[in-house]
């Protein structure tokens, strides 16, 4: 037969919209069936920036990894429409306003 089984493990903060989007992707062909099998915590502070000289000299000012605990908690705090505090734009250039002659 042309059928398959995928058993994983997927955060349950990625999984809000998936079953659309397999459907969507599949065109219907394609049915999910999500089950709850446990729970873990993230050990994770997720307002941690760096402060000192030796975390500075490893992560850099900006801290160019991605924190997940940040990151789950920006994505709940979009869809329950709470204040998410990100930049919107992070590299840009000045837009240059032509005048009319």
């Amino acid at each position: 037969t042309s059928m398959f089984l995928i058993i994983a493990h997927i955060p349950v903060a990625d999984s809000f919209g998936l079953s659309e989007e397999i459907r969507k992707r599949t065109s219907g062909l394609a049915t999910l069936n999500l089950e709850f099998s446990h729970f873990e915590t993230i050990d994770i502070d997720p307002y941690w920036e760096p402060k000192t000289e030796e975390e500075l000299l490893l992560y850099g000012y900006k801290a160019d990894f991605e924190n997940q605990a940040r990151k789950y908690m920006n994505n709940v705090r979009k869809r329950k429409g709470l204040f998410v505090k990100e930049k919107l734009v992070e590299h840009s250039e000045k837009q240059r306003n032509l005048t009319i002659k």
